[in-house]
């Protein structure tokens, strides 16, 4: 009573208890409940030499051990073995003291005969830079001695038998991924490096029948696939109970191979883990020995080939020059010199060259994460201490630099508007469903940027337009009784240039864009008044103040009606002949594939045109004028044809020192007007910052107005 049992994550005292009426003062327990094994077939029976009071340790000869439980970042992928750990550990505590890291020798590595020899052969070289293999016989499968089990559970592993378990032990000891074949079924006794065809079926260990890539690296026989490279065994070639041979394979493969065949196949094992993150190509031979001995000495068998080492290219150590000034820079603080090599030393980074400037150094291999001068500063520091560099309690700063226009600010300036006039911003996925833009004109299907190896097929392609993601957010609200919508979204488009296939930068584009979605009623319906639905127009007043506020002279923007697959009736805006803006109404095709039954305005700005065209753009402030602006109307009888902007745009350019506002108040049509007629009520603000405007002068202006109007427009005055 009163002992804890761990079972697992779980956690269970031990209290008094009865059971049918008796008093319970304990448990009898299985192997599972005390940590002595994975059985749960019933209790554990204890013989005769059991004595009570005798602690449990003692009797079942646990080995007294520590595990350490460290997190990794993804780049250290040459610290997730123990070798690994305990050359990091060793660099460190030799700062302080004399130590040096030993590892297991397989200096008594031979081989005992040549019964069985294989052939290897690597037909990409680029995926697999190395091979390495070795043939071990007359081996007998079993359970694992004592001490390997209990190494094995100590990391909170299963023992299954004494070749997988040597496997797993070199895999956790040396970093390096191993991998059994049984000997006897390699067909022809030869181990191929190549990818099958595509569609290739393929049945691996756990009785799954998959379908090979073209690009999945396989290790075949003469005849089949045997195992998908780095990832995951066949079902067929693996070591079983039967086993008596075994061809051991200790490879490097391309990181960027097995991560994609990984992915592919939603295969991640301990060995693609590695695989994936980077693995020595200079310690496959070592493990390979360290496996072979081991299994010589556990399972009783012979090593009966030469090792066959397929290493045409072998990989060098990286080259990365130290300066001095750089360490001292990014560090802030000027380590000794003796003491920088000493570290150095301690990291197996040898120095090769050496002046009062800079030690011009090679990385090892298996620290594929040091690559920069930047990386072995942190290496430095990291040994070093950073607790052994002082903070210092002067600040110093400089005055950053900023563009102009600052698009940020531009950017956050807007969205104060756009949030001040009711918007709501949303944040839409870049990724998107590639059905959307089948059969469009308007961004067309092979402009889209495609997705290698999608999620899902709704995330599978790069969007083109900001519509479709505000239409998913549209169809949301709507579906959830919140149909009147005001939304905005400042997001990156992407387009494939197909024509550019030797410039990358160029065959890729990515634009950032402005969007703007206007839906449902204007203002919600009350006592005083009635609901007023959004229009084409209150869109248009949002485009205009915005472009306003960024200092643009609408007056100076070209207005073209446009109709598409997109937009039912639109314009599109132009700035000294560049597009800025496209707004309308969505087709109501678009909207049905949304479940969408009323009507939604959108517009989409070319973002990165208007931050250029407004950079040149300054937003001049003057004083309240001191003299009155007057107002004289129009009314012309024109054809349907005619529009307001043609209007506007004659005005202002035939009156360009004293007009500053034309603007439509009235449209009129009917039978009595004629047949394609109809009529505007146009206004015109006049005002003279100098002086009060006279009748004469105004006059003037009006008859110049009439006689362009009548002239240009065929306009005549009612």
């Amino acid at each position: 009573v009163g002992a804890t049992l761990y079972s697992g994550d779980e956690e269970f005292k031990i209290k008094k208890a009865k059971m049918r009426g008796e008093p319970s003062e304990g448990m009898i327990c299985a192997e599972d409940e005390i940590g002595l094994g994975t059985s749960h077939d019933g209790i554990m029976v204890l013989d005769d030499a059991a004595k009570i009071g005798m602690p449990a340790k003692e009797y079942f000869k646990i080995e007294t051990d520590t595990v350490f439980e460290i997190g990794l970042t993804p780049n250290r992928i040459d610290g997730a073995s123990h070798i690994g750990t305990a050359r990091d550990l060793a660099a460190f505590l030799s700062q302080t003291k004399e130590i040096t890291l030993t590892k297991p020798s397989v200096d008594n590595f031979k081989v005992d005969n040549r019964n069985l020899p294989i052939d290897i052969i690597v037909e990409d070289k680029v995926a697999c830079p190395r091979y390495t293999g070795v043939t071990v016989t007359n081996v007998n499968v079993g359970p694992s001695p004592e001490w390997l089990q209990n190494r094995l559970k100590a990391i909170g592993l299963n023992p299954i038998n004494n070749l997988v378990d040597i496997s797993n032990y070199v895999l956790h000891e040396t970093g390096q991924p191993l991998h059994f074949f049984d000997a006897d079924q390699i067909d022809g006794n030869k181990v191929i490096i190549k990818t099958l065809p595509e569609g290739t079926s393929f049945i691996t260990l756990d009785e799954v029948d998959r379908k090979l890539s073209s690009e999945d690296l396989m290790i075949c026989n003469e005849k089949n696939g045997m195992c998908i490279a780095g990832v995951f065994g066949g079902i067929k070639s693996g070591v079983t109970e039967n086993t008596k041979n075994v061809f051991i394979e200790s490879a490097h493969f391309n990181s960027v191979y097995i991560r994609k065949t990984a992915k592919r196949h939603d295969l991640h094992t301990d060995a693609s883990f590695r695989f994936e993150r980077g693995s020595d190509p200079n310690v496959t031979e070592y493990a390979l020995k360290r496996a072979a001995l081991l299994i010589k000495e556990i399972t009783g068998g012979e090593i009966s080939s030469e090792i066959v080492d397929v290493y045409p290219e072998a990989v060098q150590d990286y080259n990365v020059d130290l300066t001095f000034k750089n360490l001292k820079r990014l560090i802030g603080k000027e380590i000794e010199k003796e003491k920088v090599k000493s570290i150095l030393k301690s990291l197996d980074i040898k120095i090769v060259d050496e002046d009062e400037v800079k030690l011009s150094l090679k990385i090892p291999t298996y620290r594929v994460d040091v690559q920069r001068e930047a990386d072995v500063i942190e290496e430095v520091l990291r040994i070093y201490g950073y607790n052994n560099v002082e903070i210092s309690e002067h600040v110093n700063s400089s005055l950053s630099y900023s563009q102009k226009p600052d698009k940020e600010v531009i950017q956050n300036t807007i969205s104060d508007i756009l949030t001040a006039n009711g918007f709501n911003e949303i944040m839409c996925n870049s990724l998107t469903k590639e059905d959307y833009y089948n059969n469009l004109e308007s961004y067309k299907p092979e402009n889209l940027v495609k997705i290698f190896n999608p999620l899902s097929n709704d995330l599978n392609a790069m969007r083109q337009t900001l519509l479709f993601g505000g239409l998913e957010s549209i169809s949301y609200n709507r579906n959830r009784r919140n149909p009147d919508l005001k939304l905005y979204e400042f997001g990156n488009c992407y387009f494939l240039n197909k024509s550019e296939n030797e410039n990358l930068l160029k065959k890729y584009n990515e634009e950032k864009h402005l969007a703007l979605f206007v839906t449902g009623n204007k203002t919600e319906e009350n006592w005083i008044v009635n609901a007023e639905p959004t229009s084409f127009f209150l869109l248009k007043s949002f485009i205009e103040n915005i472009l306003l506020r960024l200092g643009f002279d609408l007056n100076q923007i070209s207005a073209d009606d446009i109709s598409s697959d997109i937009l039912t009736e639109g314009l599109s805006y132009h700035y000294n002949q560049n597009k800025i803006a496209e707004f309308g109404m969505v087709s109501k095709k678009i909207l049905r594939s949304f479940d969408i039954d009323t009507n939604v305005y959108f517009a989409e700005f070319a973002w990165n045109q208007v931050i250029k065209r407004s950079a040149k753009n300054n937003i001049r402030y003057t004083e309240i004028p001191k003299y009155p602006e007057v107002r004289r109307d129009l009314a012309l009888l024109i054809d349907k044809s005619v529009k307001f902007s043609e209007i506007k745009d004659l005005a202002n350019k035939t009156e360009k020192k004293l007009l500053r506002k034309v603007s439509l108040f009235d449209v009129f049509e009917g039978e009595k007007l004629g047949a394609n007629k109809k009529s505007y009520a146009v206004s015109f603000i006049l005002q003279d910052e100098n002086k009060t405007l006279t009748d004469k002068q105004i006059d003037k202006i009006m008859n110049n107005f009439i006689r362009v109007f009548e002239k240009e427009l065929n306009a005549q005055i009612r």
